[in-house]
């Protein structure tokens, strides 16, 4: 497994690559379960793989928790050795960004950045996308994978590569959680005991909302209701949103659609969580 953490070493490895499939992983480190299962991925679908590490500086906004985000190096690359990985690529921010302190040169995705997270967090989306779309270009990956999570980021990304012709396939993962239903997450490490019981009431919720659905309820207002019930039992700090969307533009639910995206974003004690399921007429993931 080799650590490339310069732009041109990794073109020069990737060219070495041929016509290989290759599989890609980006991550900010710190990685947990969730990453390893998408490195596992990808290790099996494709004859190449890759993994970034880098904490993107450009999708957090004012006060929010890059000097405080986890990192652990070494600890990631001894998690990543024994997967099968061809590379690893840990470029500095003034390898991504040379024209410091950002890019002079911003990806803007309309549509599915316009609510929920894109509204809480103004720029965040334009962070994420022009840094993914580096990556790919650097990288040139056959198919890029990422968790179910991060829902609102997988339906940006899957828009940017739409429009904008990128030679690639995006591949979506199931959320992997803890034995207690809590999604897996980098920031997790912060939360104390206390905060740990009332996090997990944010999958409760969405358990409830995910039988409701399977139970025949297509109601928005119902849906997001049983996921307050649960959050009512905690102490959680704020409760950014519980909305139901369609899971590729994040539009509004409507009552007649076959599959619906229930979010949630709440804060507890100084993290900030979020966590979702997809709802279909099959089993919610």
């Amino acid at each position: 497994m080799k650590v490339v953490t310069t732009i041109a070493e990794m073109q020069h490895v990737r060219s070495t690559f041929g016509a290989d499939t290759l599989g890609f992983v980006p991550t900010m480190g710190y990685l947990h379960a969730g990453h390893l299962s998408l490195v596992r991925y990808s290790v099996a679908e494709n004859m190449r793989s890759v993994v970034s590490i880098f904490v993107n500086p450009t999708q957090f906004g004012p006060g929010e928790d890059l000097a405080r985000y986890p990192r652990d190096l070494e600890r990631d690359l001894a998690l990543l050795s024994p997967l099968g990985l061809d590379c690893v690529f840990v470029p500095a921010v003034n390898e991504m960004y040379p024209s410091a302190p950002g890019p002079s040169t911003v990806v803007t995705v309309h549509g599915p950045t316009e609510c929920l997270e894109g509204s809480m967090r103004p720029g965040h989306f334009a962070g994420v996308a022009t840094v993914v779309a580096k990556l790919f270009n650097i990288i040139r990956p056959t198919r890029a994978y990422f968790g179910q999570k991060d829902a609102q980021q997988v339906a940006v990304i899957t828009k940017m590569v739409d429009d904008l012709n990128f030679p690639l396939r995006v591949v979506v993962c199931p959320t992997v959680r803890e034995a207690d239903g809590l999604a897996m997450s980098s920031r997790n490490v912060f939360l104390t005991p206390t905060d740990r019981e009332t996090a997990k009431l944010i999958s409760c919720g969405l358990f409830a909302a995910a039988a409701l659905w399977q139970a025949g309820e297509r109601k928005a207002a119902v849906l997001e209701a049983a996921v307050h019930e649960s959050l009512r039992q905690g102490s959680f700090i704020a409760i950014d949103y519980v909305a139901v969307v369609d899971p590729l533009t994040f539009d509004p639910y409507t009552s007649g659609s076959s599959a619906a995206l229930i979010a949630v974003a709440a804060r507890v004690g100084a993290t900030r969580l979020i966590d979702n399921i997809l709802l279909s007429r099959a089993a919610p993931v």
